[in-house]
């Protein structure tokens, strides 16, 4: 393509400047601070939750260890018990009494070393449960915080999404008033220079490239009929001329 109406090749810098703003939105969405908060704060969580879990895991190995702790001490108390009951009936021989009365002994002892046992399993446990109970109180103090920044996260993305749709409108309303094959040459070179297409020439200089235009090639181009579409050198885009292209 090479020509287009002068107005239409005008309109497409003010299309231009709708779909920056619609490239700096996105931009913005992607790029906004809270996405990086919510990875940090993400990454704390998940180690937080590592470490509970594993102090939780503890936690219940011990209450099982307790459990049979308490369960050999009980077995060992009703064996006593028992002893001691056939001890005080006095019914056996001498020498059955006696083993009763070495084996209660031999039972006291066992039962001072299991709830030594016990006691001991009793203070481990109770440590883990104040460190998964502090573990829990971080974990949820640590989710509050992660919730309240997504919703500061959605808010911020609902102001940007509200912005992107006035301007997607205002862009398709001005798009639907350029001359279509025009507006697919725009479309085409957005997608293969990186978003920008076309830029003015002004006062001598491509706004496309930031570069002066030699002053052979400034004439030639000002001797061109308005509808000739010019393109930059340097940067291929399309240069729209104006008013103030020459001064």
């Amino acid at each position: 393509m090479t020509t287009a109406p002068a107005a239409d090749q005008r309109r497409l810098l003010d299309l231009q400047a709708l779909d920056t703003r619609l490239d700096q939105i996105a931009h913005r969405k992607k790029t906004h601070p809270l996405l990086a908060r919510l990875t940090e704060l993400d990454k704390q969580a998940g180690d937080l939750h590592t470490a509970l879990v594993t102090s939780q895991t503890a936690r219940g190995d011990l209450r099982r260890e307790l459990a049979k702790s308490e369960g050999d001490v009980e077995q060992v108390r009703n064996r006593a018990a028992r002893d001691q009951a056939r001890l005080d009936s006095g019914t056996g021989t001498a020498k059955d009494l006696q083993a009763l009365t070495h084996e209660l002994a031999a039972l006291a002892k066992r039962q001072g070393d299991l709830e030594e046992i016990e006691l001991e399993i009793m203070e481990r446990l109770e440590a883990h449960e104040a460190a998964v109970a502090e573990l829990q109180r971080a974990y949820d103090a640590q989710d509050e915080a992660r919730r309240a920044v997504v919703a500061e996260r959605d808010a911020a993305f609902a102001e940007l999404d509200a912005e992107g749709a006035r301007v997607r409108s205002e862009r398709d309303q001005m798009a639907s008033e350029v001359e279509p094959s025009l507006l697919a040459l725009y479309e085409k070179l957005r997608a293969r220079l990186g978003g920008l297409a076309v830029a003015p020439l002004r006062h001598g200089r491509s706004e496309a490239s930031g570069l002066m235009i030699p002053a052979t090639e400034l004439a030639r181009i000002k001797a061109l009929p308005p509808e000739e579409i010019v393109y930059c050198e340097d940067s291929g885009r399309i240069l729209v001329r104006g008013e103030d292209s020459w001064l």
